[in-house]
Order: C-alpha cells, then sequence, then structure tokens
C-alpha cells in the first residue's frame, strides 16, 4: 500500500460518530503534512495501527493487559515506517497475543482514532506525551486457539464477552469512546 492509497482509503471512511468525523481530518492532515508520519521518531504525533479482534460470532473479543497502562485492552501497535496499516494490526495481534491465525473480516477501515499518550517509561528510557492517530480494523481469529503474553508488552491475553470486555478496561475513555463503539460496529459486521 503506498501513502496515497491510504489517504484514499481514509479520505472514503464514513465516520461512525462525532469523534470519528473530528479525528479523520486530523489523521489525513497529519498523512500529508509529515514526512516521518510514520515513525516514532516523531515524537508529537505518529501513526498506530489496532485491531478489535473477535470470534466467528462475535460472542468473544480478544484482549491483552496492557504493563504500560495497567489495563486491559485492544491490541494494535506503532507502524514503524509501514503504511500497510492493516498489515501492521495483523502483526501486532501476532505478536502481542502468541496466536498464528487471524484474518481481517474486511480490507476496509474499521475506525479512526486520535489517542492521547502520557509521558511514561519504557525500556528505561522516558517517552514524553503524545499523540497516536491510529486506524483500527476489524479482525477474527478463534476463541479456542491457544494464546501467549508477550512479556515486555503484556502481563495477560484473553477473551471476554463485549460486556467484559467494558468492565476489564480500567481507562474510562476508552471504555465509553472506543471499545463501546467497536462492540456496536462488530455486532452489525456478521
Amino acid at each position: 500500500m503506498t501513502r496515497q492509497e491510504l489517504i484514499a482509503s481514509i479520505e472514503q471512511y464514513q465516520p461512525y460518530n462525532e469523534q470519528e468525523e473530528m479525528d479523520k481530518p486530523l489523521i489525513l492532515e497529519w498523512i500529508k503534512n509529515n514526512d516521518n508520519a510514520f515513525l516514532r521518531e516523531n515524537v508529537v504525533a505518529h501513526m498506530t495501527a489496532s485491531a478489535w479482534v473477535v470470534n466467528k460470532d462475535r460472542s468473544k473479543v480478544l484482549m491483552v493487559y496492557h504493563n504500560i497502562y495497567n489495563s486491559w485492552s485492544w491490541l494494535g501497535g506503532h507502524a514503524d515506517g509501514e503504511i500497510d496499516l492493516l498489515s501492521v494490526a495483523v502483526r501486532e495481534v501476532k505478536e502481542e497475543a502468541g496466536i498464528s491465525n487471524v484474518t481481517p473480516v474486511s480490507k476496509d477501515i474499521f475506525s479512526v482514532e486520535s489517542l492521547t499518550v502520557d509521558g511514561h517509561w519504557k525500556n528505561e528510557k522516558y517517552v514524553s506525551s503524545h499523540l497516536h492517530f491510529n486506524v483500527t480494523y476489524l479482525l477474527e481469529a478463534d476463541s479456542e486457539e491457544a494464546v501467549s503474553i508477550k512479556a515486555d508488552e503484556n502481563s495477560g491475553v484473553a477473551w471476554f464477552t463485549p460486556e467484559e470486555a467494558l468492565k476489564k478496561s480500567t481507562e474510562p475513555w476508552f471504555v465509553e469512546h472506543v471499545y463501546a463503539k467497536l462492540i456496536k460496529k462488530a455486532a452489525y459486521t456478521i
């Protein structure tokens, strides 16, 4: 995927709610105006990709216990120079959850978000507060496949019902503005 193809994909994406209506132009402008928009070296903001991973009948959601945020959360990560954000999302799920069979429900964007990241320590180095301009994809996996943690990033991997997923996260903004939205959208994408 080229930068122009990603821009076209985001431009064609129809926002689901007001949060996405506000965030979509921010993401587009960032990609268009920053040569290093896909690299962490851009310390103000950079592109990330997330995955909302569900089982076939949408009765379960895959989450990890994120070490930095001390909360159950979705899976995903930094683009690190990769423009094909769907590939980033799939790779991150495989790495973070230790599963090998994960497939996109669609190659289309599932949601977009501008996410704040508080300053934190990673690998004994301080990372200043910044933004993640995020593109999310809906992925499907078998909830019976064995999972495993990625110790440098998470300390738990588990499948939850959508209702349990909302209760397990300790990040109120994500619960209200991201996870609840993704659960509603996924229920209509069987």
